[in-house]
Order: C-alpha cells, then sequence, then structure tokens
C-alpha cells in the first residue's frame, strides 16, 4: 500500500453546517479541488447566512445545492449521497451532529448522509461548553460506534474571547484525515504506539543537552499508521512541528519521561516505533539556579551519566510479556574510524534485539528537521536489508509500516 490509493480523483461531497467556522471550509473545498477531486457542497440553510453560494460554486465550479427541492427531477438527495466516494461535513454543528446521529432527515444534507454508501468524516466546531455536553459526546459516540470518523475539534481561541477544546482542525488536517479513510486499511485495529522529537536533559532552568530533532519522520509515521486503520499514540518530546489530527498525543520533555510514557503505552501494543532522538548522557544533577559565569574565567566541569535504554527496555519486556509485539528502533549515525553507517547500524541492531531498525545519516542538511531522508531498513529475523532512496517522510513512513506488516505475517 501506498499513499497512490490517495491521489485518485474521487467525487467528494462536502457538507457545511451554520456555524461562524464555515468561512475556514472555503480551504478545505480549495486543497480538494486543487488535488484533482470533484466536489458538490452541500450547505445547510443557517451555513449560507456565513459564506454565501457563489463563494461555494466559484471554488468548487459546481452548482450548490441546498433545498431538497432544488432539481427535483434528479433527486439529489438520494443521488448526491450515492453517487459519493467520500462526505465530509465541516463545521459539524453540535445540532448537525445531533441530528445525524438522530438519523433526522429534515434538510438535504442529513438526507445526504442518510443515503451515502461511503465513509463520512465530521469536523466539529463549536464552542467547548457544547462540545463537552453529555448530549453531544453520546451522539459523537453514537457516530463513531455506526463507523464514522469524528476528529477531535483543536484547543484554541474560539468566537469572542473564549478558548478551549471546540475549535475547527486546520483545513490541511481535515483533508489528510478524510482522504486517508480511503486507504488500505492494513493496520486496522491495531494499537500503535510513536516516538517522535528530540528529548532535553537540563543543565540548570536554561540550559539543557538535546538535538535538532524536529519530529517530522515521528509524525509522517503517525499519519500514516492512522490513514492504514490504527489505533495511533504519538508520544512527542518537544517536536516543532504541528500535531495531526486522530491520533493521541503524550508531550514529553525529558528521557526519564518518554521513559515512562512509552513502557506504560507498550503494554497494550501492538507495534511501537522508537523514531524520537533521545539523548545517550544526562547531567548527573541538575542545578536548581542558572549556573553563573565565574569571575576568574574558569569553565564549569559537567559530570554526565548515561539515560535509561528504552529501546532495550521495550525489547527485555516484550520478551517475557508480549512476544508477538513487533518494535522498530531508530538509528541516526555517522561513519567514523570504527565503521560506516550501515556498519553501525547492523551492530545496533544486534546489540538492542529490536525486530526493525532504520538508519539514517545525520549531518547537515540530512535526516533532522528536512522534508525527505533515505533510509536503510534493517530486519533482524529473517535478517534482510532495504534501502529505501531519497523521497518524502511520508513514502518512507508508508515502507517502514510495509516492513513492519511483513514481519506480523
Amino acid at each position: 500500500m501506498t499513499s497512490s490509493a490517495r491521489t485518485k480523483s474521487i467525487n467528494v461531497v462536502l457538507g457545511v453546517s451554520g456555524g461562524i467556522a464555515a468561512y475556514k471550509v472555503a480551504s478545505i473545498l480549495r486543497l480538494l479541488t486543487e488535488a484533482g477531486h470533484n466536489v458538490q457542497v452541500v450547505p445547510t440553510q443557517a451555513a449560507l447566512n456565513f459564506v454565501g453560494s457563489a463563494t461555494w460554486e466559484a471554488l468548487s465550479g459546481n452548482p450548490v445545492i441546498s433545498e431538497v427541492w432544488d432539481d427535483v427531477p434528479d433527486v439529489p438527495h438520494v443521488r448526491i449521497g450515492q453517487a459519493a466516494d467520500l462526505v465530509i461535513v465541516a463545521p459539524a454543528t453540535a445540532d448537525l451532529l445531533s441530528r445525524a446521529a438522530s438519523g433526522a432527515a429534515n434538510d438535504l444534507l442529513t438526507n445526504v448522509l442518510l443515503t451515502a454508501r461511503c465513509p463520512i468524516v465530521y469536523a466539529p466546531a463549536m464552542h467547548t461548553e457544547m462540545w463537552l455536553n453529555a448530549a453531544t459526546q453520546e451522539n459523537v459516540a453514537t457516530l463513531r460506534s455506526r463507523g464514522s470518523i469524528v476528529i477531535d475539534p483543536a484547543d484554541g481561541r474560539l468566537t469572542g474571547a473564549d478558548s478551549g477544546p471546540g475549535r475547527l482542525p486546520e483545513a490541511e488536517e481535515i483533508v489528510s484525515v478524510a482522504l486517508g479513510v480511503l486507504s488500505e486499511q492494513d493496520l486496522l485495529g491495531q494499537d500503535i504506539v510513536i516516538t517522535a522529537g528530540g528529548t532535553r536533559e537540563f543543565l540548570d532552568p536554561v540550559r539543557f543537552l538535546g538535538n535538532s530533532s524536529s519530529g517530522k519522520q515521528g509524525v509522517a509515521l503517525a499519519i500514516a499508521a492512522r490513514d492504514r486503520g490504527a489505533k495511533v499514540t504519538l508520544i512527542c518530546a518537544n517536536a516543532s512541528v504541528s500535531m495531526p489530527a486522530g491520533v493521541a498525543i503524550e508531550n514529553v520533555i525529558t528521557g526519564d519521561d518518554m521513559h515512562a510514557a512509552v513502557m506504560k503505552a507498550s503494554m497494550t501494543a501492538d507495534a511501537i516505533v522508537m523514531a524520537a532522538a533521545i539523548a545517550d548522557y544526562k547531567p548527573k544533577s541538575t542545578h536548581s539556579s542558572k549556573m553563573k559565569k565565574s569571575d576568574d574565567g574558569s569553565s564549569p566541569t559537567i559530570e554526565l551519566v548515561r539515560t535509561t535504554d528504552i529501546l532495550a527496555d521495550l525489547v527485555t519486556h516484550r520478551n517475557t510479556s508480549h512476544p508477538d509485539q513487533i518494535i522498530v528502533g531508530f538509528a541516526a549515525e555517522t561513519g567514523d574510524d570504527h565503521g560506516s553507517v550501515l556498519e553501525h547500524g547492523i551492530a545496533k541492531l544486534q546489540r538492542k534485539g529490536c525486530d526493525l531498525l532504520v538508519i539514517n545519516e545525520v549531518g547537515p542538511n540530512l535526516a533532522f528537521g528536512t522534508d525527505d531522508n533515505e533510509v536503510t531498513i534493517l530486519t533482524r529475523e529473517p535478517a534482510s536489508q532495504t534501502t529505501v532512496s531519497k523521497t518524502s517522510k511520508t513514502q518512507i513512513a508508508h515502507a517502514i509500516w510495509d516492513a513492519v506488516i511483513a514481519l506480523q505475517h
């Protein structure tokens, strides 16, 4: 499976309900049409109070249909849903979610939802109190139990001075989740844990030992696993990239934080991918106040100790209590007098005992912070070596999941 499944032109119904976030949906529409998809916008009458038909028609290239009584001979309340390959509802207001969950058919959009035989993705947007209300949560649970995808809203500024969960996710995230449900679901039902970013080990309240990992590869792995049907937990350390929707996020800072979070999450995981760059060393002690420069110009001596080897702990735990679990390590390497990047990677695979090891060479403009990379994927049993030539981190993520699935079968 590759991302090619998401590049085929499809028929998308974009339902728009009546919330202030309706203006943001124009960006969703543009992303879909620029990707070559045919989009039929179906706004509710309330939505047209926020954004008019002219906008939707200009951006989609299709006439807007908003009433059951429009184009009656074409029977739009049945035809539109039947012809759709994908339905996206954004914003999905509390009212729309309630009507969809109850099976109401009191406007064109709810009729489309009842006649659609394709995946339906809801992107809620509403005030925090409405989102957290028990009635809304029950409606969301009902829709999810029927197979619909309901993206959790973002946390941020809402209408007026309010702030909290209820903000419409970014357009790119909604489109990514929606198109992802059309991908081959070869990780469906699996519990996946992924780490991303780089840990920090503090010398004092200001300074720390760290690395320049952006978290891009870990996030790409999370999105790819999500799109292939997995339940994903992303444990993220100090990443500089946006977090994906449809994924459980746990933020950590230090290696000890990461160790605790990973070991807890691993208890139920079918596969764990350790893509984070975790510090090998940390200060033996941390100063409680900022370290000051000495008057005599001397430099402080900082004693370092080894951090916990999380990958080794995972392998030990797996070998005793979870024998079918797949563990994937990452090796950010440089060649030296003792061996090449590949030789160091092979030695690490044998030393750590994980199932797969992804090797990438690091350095200026290599791996960390870039949008593309070149990696070698090693498997321990049966021993194999696969080189993924320079390509996007999204494609690398899918290659890694292909390798994981091959081991599971």
